[in-house]
C-alpha cells in the first residue's frame, strides 16, 4: 500500500498546495468550534435537578415557563383480572388509599389512585434511592393539580428519600440529607400535597446527640421553606441504630422542635413498625392506643401506614404484608377501621404490590371498605 501512495502523490504535483488549502481552513474551522461550545456551557450548567436546594427558590420554580408536555394516563385502563374495584363498596371514612407509582411524571399518580380506587395516595417526589434532586417546573405542577382535581383523591403525601440521614454524625452525609430534605419539602410545598413522611434516621454513635441533630436539621429546613405540607415523622421498627421505635422517643424528638414550628409537624403510625417495635396491636390494641393518646396526643397523628408484619412481635424487623396475611391477622386492622380515635385520620396502604401492581392493592382497599362497614 505505501508505494501506491508514494506514486500517487509524486504523479499530481499540482495536487500538493491543493491539499495545503484545506489545510489552511483549519484554523477558521477552530474558531467557530471553540467559541460554540464555551457559549453553551453555563446554559448547560444550569438544569433544574442538579443545583442545589438554598439556590432554588418555590417562586422561582412557579415563575419558570416550560415546554414540557407532559401526559396523564386515563383512569379505567385495568384489566378485568385485577378484580373489582374499591369504589364499589360505600364509604364514608377518611381518605384512604396506597402507595402508587409516579412512572411517566408525577401527573400519572392521581390516575393511578383511580385505578386502585383510592381516596388517598402516597407517592415518591424522585427517585427514593438516588440522590440526585430536582424541582418541578410549572407546568408538572399545573398537570398534577388538573389531574388530581378530576379524581375522587382528597389525601396526597410523599415519602421522602431513603437515602436521607439528618441524624448522621457523619458532616457530609448529613449535609446531603438536609440538602435532599429541603428539596423534598419544596417539591410537596409546589404540588401542595398534605403532608411528607419522613423517617427520623440512624443516631449511628450516641441516641442523644443524634436526636439533636436531626431536630435541628428539621428546624433549619422548616425555618427556610413555608408552605401548606405538614411533616409526618414516622414511627420506626427500632433495628439498629434507628431513631423513633418507641412513643417516648418519638415524643422527645418532637420536643427538640422550637414552638413555632410544633404546629407543623406530627407524627405517622405504621402498623407493622410499632408491632415490631413491641407494640401488641394484636392482644392489647386499646392499650397501645391509649399510650399514643397519653404520651403523643392524636393532634398529632396526621397518617396511619397499614400494613400486616412479616416479622413477630417485638423482632425490631421492619418486614411488610398483605392485610390479614402476617403475624397481626385481621383483627388489627377492623378495630382501626372503626375506632372513633382513628376514624378521620388518613390511612395509606405500604402493602405488597405483586405482579400487576393494581390487583394487590384494589384487594387490600376493598377488604379495608368491607371492615369499616362493621
Amino acid at each position: 500500500m505505501a508505494p501506491k501512495h508514494r506514486a500517487a502523490t509524486k504523479k499530481p504535483a499540482a495536487k500538493k498546495p491543493a491539499a495545503k488549502k484545506p489545510a489552511a481552513k483549519k484554523p477558521a474551522a477552530k474558531k467557530p468550534t471553540r467559541s460554540t461550545p464555551a457559549a453553551k456551557r453555563p446554559a448547560a450548567k444550569r438544569p433544574i435537578d442538579t443545583q442545589p436546594a438554598a439556590k432554588q427558590s418555590l417562586a422561582g420554580s412557579a415563575r419558570r415557563k416550560s415546554t414540557r408536555s407532559v401526559s396523564v394516563p386515563k383512569p379505567g385502563t385495568v384489566p378485568a383480572s385485577a378484580g373489582p374495584s374499591p369504589y364499589d363498596i360505600p364509604y364514608t371514612g377518611a381518605p384512604l388509599g396506597a402507595h402508587v407509582s409516579t412512572a411517566g411524571g408525577v401527573a400519572t399518580a392521581p390516575p393511578r389512585g383511580v385505578d386502585i380506587g383510592a381516596t388517598a395516595i402516597q407517592l415518591f417526589t424522585k427517585q427514593a434511592n438516588q440522590w440526585k434532586e430536582r424541582l418541578f417546573d410549572d407546568a408538572e405542577v399545573a398537570a398534577f393539580r388538573a389531574a388530581l382535581a378530576a379524581t375522587p383523591v382528597a389525601f396526597t403525601n410523599a415519602h421522602d428519600s431513603y437515602l436521607i440521614n439528618l441524624a448522621s454524625p457523619n458532616a457530609e452525609l448529613r449535609a446531603r440529607s438536609i440538602e435532599s430534605f429541603e428539596c423534598e419539602m419544596r417539591r410537596s410545598n409546589a404540588l401542595g400535597l398534605d403532608a411528607v413522611v419522613s423517617h427520623p434516621g440512624n443516631f449511628m454513635d450516641d441516641r442523644a446527640s443524634g436526636m439533636a441533630r436531626n431536630a435541628d436539621a428539621i428546624t433549619e429546613v422548616l425555618e427556610r421553606v413555608a408552605g401548606p405540607t405538614r411533616l409526618l415523622m414516622e414511627l420506626t421498627a427500632g433495628q439498629g441504630t434507628v431513631i423513633g421505635s418507641t412513643f417516648e422517643e418519638m415524643a422527645a424528638l418532637l420536643a427538640l422542635l422550637p414552638s413555632g414550628l410544633q404546629a407543623r409537624v406530627g407524627v405517622c403510625l405504621d402498623t407493622a413498625h410499632v408491632f415490631a417495635a413491641g407494640y401488641d396491636l394484636v392482644r392489647d390494641f386499646d392499650g397501645v392506643l391509649a399510650r399514643f393518646g397519653d404520651v403523643l396526643g392524636f393532634h398529632r397523628l396526621g397518617l396511619l401506614h397499614l400494613n400486616d408484619s412479616k416479622a413477630p412481635l417485638g423482632s425490631r424487623k421492619d418486614r411488610h404484608e398483605l392485610i390479614g396475611a402476617g403475624c397481626m391477622g385481621d383483627g388489627p386492622f377492623r378495630r382501626i377501621m372503626t375506632d372513633p380515635r382513628l376514624l378521620a385520620i388518613p390511612k395509606s396502604l405500604e402493602t405488597p404490590k405483586g405482579d400487576g401492581m393494581v390487583s394487590n392493592d384494589r384487594a387490600m382497599l376493598r377488604k379495608l371498605r368491607g371492615y369499616a362497614r362493621g
